[in-house]
């Protein structure tokens, strides 16, 4: 055999590191702006991954607290932009 290996293997899709977490906020945009932002020399991968869940916990939570608005809000049960409330 000449040494050329067995084949590279088969990358599958793509998952963000938000998806890796189970977040819904986006870890890649804060490890870029903590980069980005003069907060610290280096960022280690862990820090955005941990700021994420707590913004998004701190964002549930005012969410919760503002009367029961939907986390994730489908765009059935938002209001029609074109419909003007009837006059009486």
């Amino acid at each position: 055999m000449s040494g050329r290996g067995k084949g590279g293997k088969v990358k599958g899709k793509a998952k963000s590191r938000s998806n890796r977490a189970g977040l819904q906020f986006p870890v890649g945009r804060i490890h870029r702006l903590l980069r980005k932002g003069n907060y610290a020399e280096r960022v280690g991968a862990g820090a955005p991954v941990y700021l994420a869940a707590v913004m998004e916990y701190l964002a549930a939570e005012v969410l919760e607290l503002a009367g029961g608005v939907l986390p994730n809000i489908q765009a059935v049960l938002l209001p029609k932009k074109t419909e003007k409330p009837a006059k009486a």
